[in-house]
């Protein structure tokens, strides 16, 4: 052994075997546990306040409340376009959309002879399309379809109509 380690058991050796508390502590300990026993008594014995009765009736009042509201907020908005209605909403916007271009190119002269043609061909398209929307009007296939041919007809109108300088 090195003498620092003779040291420490010297040390450990000097130490008392028990080691006692310089206060008592099973006094507090006493009274904490009465303490603790008189507050668990006095709860239990305690009958509902009016604070009770106001929080019992709270809580009933408002899982009333949430009962009647909450089911018409989940409800699908009666906003919302749904089947046909919103494929007439679609034709609607888009007969506003193309009278209100062809107003405004009414002066300039079209660059193709027969692009009235053309236009023909893509309403008898969203005809078709619309006709058999009647039968499937969730149809997202062809209601994406029926949005092509409506940009395609505004696209026409629009490329006919420019202005020589911002063709290339």
């Amino acid at each position: 052994m090195n003498s620092f380690e003779q040291q420490l058991q010297a040390k450990i050796n000097e130490l008392p075997d028990t080691v006692n508390p310089e206060k008592d502590l099973w006094r507090g300990i006493d009274r904490g546990i009465a303490a603790e026993e008189i507050a668990s008594l006095d709860g239990a014995n305690k009958e509902p306040t009016k604070l009770h009765w106001v929080a019992m009736a709270a809580s009933v009042v408002l899982v009333s409340v949430l009962w009647v509201f909450v089911p018409s907020v989940l409800e699908p908005q009666s906003g919302k376009l749904e089947g046909y209605a919103l494929v007439e909403s679609l034709s609607k916007q888009q007969s506003e959309q193309l009278s209100g271009l062809l107003a405004s190119y009414e002066s300039s002269e079209p660059v193709t002879e027969n692009w009235e043609q053309q236009l023909a061909e893509l309403e008898d398209a969203a005809q078709a399309i619309k006709l058999v929307l009647k039968e499937d009007p969730s149809n997202p296939a062809l209601l994406q379809m029926l949005q092509q041919v409506y940009n395609q007809q505004i696209a026409l109108i629009e490329q006919v109509h420019a202005p020589k300088w911002q063709q290339i």
